[in-house]
């Protein structure tokens, strides 16, 4: 998710660079700055999504490997009990 978040906020604003001279009209102009203000404001707020899910996952990760580690030892002992004629408990 870090790379993801790192790619996603490096990129540059796709209407940056551009002149009235490029796009041939002021009008055409006036809207891509109006579409470049609204990606920068659109982008953080998902940049934000993405830092959270990345967060999330780690910590659901930790706590899957917490509860295996658990069940692992658990199924140890079992397995120990049993075959020292402990059985089932």
């Amino acid at each position: 998710m870090q790379r993801i978040y790192d790619e996603f906020t490096s990129r540059p604003n796709p209407t940056e660079g551009y002149s009235e001279g490029d796009l041939g009209d002021d009008r055409i102009m006036s809207a891509f700055k109006d579409f470049g203000d609204n990606w920068r404001i659109h982008r953080e707020r998902l940049a934000e999504r993405i830092r959270t899910l990345g967060v999330i996952s780690e910590d659901a990760a930790t706590s899957y490997e917490g509860v295996d580690a658990q069940l692992a030892a658990a199924l140890r002992k079992q397995d120990s009990d049993a075959s020292h004629g402990g059985g089932f408990k």
